[in-house]
């Protein structure tokens, strides 16, 4: 085993290495859980957006997930080809792209529901430890906005 290190440069100290091998690690849990369900990771965050509040636009969507419009437009299209969502353009404004699920996508919540429980009982960690997490990621993402706000522009 080895020594801590006061290097700050030391690999094991990097919050950003902890993030992407934690990230990494978290979703090899879903992926075998969402495979049976036809979805991808990516596709079962815009499902769980969609079941809180359909229909969304697709900008309303981008927002909750904070992905841009050419990262999601292709989650969108292979989620309407599979059958789980329609989009259609909005009565109200024609710029915008309005989401729906489709009978079969909000059937699929049923299935989903089967998620949480499962990737809970693999993390083998108390939900109080993961909600604590969840809070503490959040407040990552929080700082790291104002970080974001408050560099200066080239």
């Amino acid at each position: 085993m080895t020594k801590p290190t006061e290097d700050p440069l030391a690999l094991e100290r990097q919050v950003c290495f902890a993030l992407v091998v934690a990230a990494r690690s978290v979703l090899s849990i879903y992926r075998p859980l969402l495979e049976p369900m036809g979805l991808t990771h990516p596709q079962y965050l815009v499902m769980l957006a969609l079941w809180a509040d359909a229909p969304l636009s697709v900008g309303e969507i981008g927002t909750m997930l904070q992905l841009d419009s050419p990262t999601l437009s292709p989650l969108l299209k292979r989620l309407e080809s599979a059958g789980f969502i329609i989009r259609r353009r909005s009565d109200v404004d024609e710029r915008q792209v309005i989401v729906e699920l489709t009978p079969q996508g909000r059937d699929l919540r049923e299935q989903a529901l089967r998620i949480p429980p499962a990737v809970v009982a693999r993390l083998g960690m108390s939900i109080p430890d993961l909600e604590a997490l969840r809070e503490s990621l959040t407040q990552v993402i929080a700082a790291s906005r104002r970080a974001d706000a408050s560099e200066p522009t080239s």
